[in-house]
């Protein structure tokens, strides 16, 4: 079944293309949530209208989302889990549990269905990508450790860093006082 898209889909196309897709797929998923209509001879006169209003409308939603997915990026979440000796987790790390600690620490509120991932089951460091648009696609880094375990801190806070940045800039323009400083008294004497 061919149908033209009215909206971006992740993994099959943006809005205003024609796709071939299987017939339940096409009947019973993408043209019942609004996604898609079936690609008749009208629609197709439609496609260009389509994908330029999307095109727009994904453009202003990049921009809006732009600064969140810049904090995303930052954000490193933790998880302490109970674990066997291999390193296999009693349970695992889910997406829901993922996107509920998200919202109670950073307040960022997003669908757990965004986070391109499968239930983590070991212990380690992962990146998992968050779905905000079609193009725009931040990773959060999510480190699952033993219970009892101290991690060793890595990566610096923001806050941290912009304030490192900061005393740095200090530290440069003292410098060049006091060489300012010196070549005048050396041009005084």
């Amino acid at each position: 079944m061919k149908v033209l898209l009215i909206k971006d889909v992740y993994k099959l196309g943006k809005a205003g293309e024609v796709k071939k897709v299987a017939d339940g797929y096409g009947r019973n998923f993408l043209i019942p949530q609004k996604l898609a209509i079936p690609a008749t001879a009208g629609a197709l006169k439609q496609a260009e209208r389509i994908g330029r209003k999307a095109t727009e409308q994904r453009a202003v939603l990049n921009e809006e989302l732009g600064s969140v997915a810049e904090v995303i990026n930052q954000i490193k979440l933790e998880f302490s889990v109970k674990a066997g000796e291999t390193g296999k987790l009693y349970g695992s790390v889910t997406n829901q549990m993922i996107t509920d600690e998200l919202k109670a620490k950073h307040n960022i509120e997003i669908d757990k269905r965004q986070l391109a991932m499968e239930p983590i089951r070991t212990l380690g460091d992962y990146q998992i990508p968050i779905h905000l648009t079609i193009e725009l696609v931040p990773e959060i880094n999510v480190v699952v450790h033993r219970e009892g375990e101290v991690i060793k801190e890595t990566v610096k806070p923001v806050s941290e860093a912009v304030e490192v940045a900061h005393e740095e800039e200090v530290a440069m323009e003292a410098e060049e006082a006091i060489e300012t400083s010196e070549l005048t008294e050396e041009e005084a004497e």
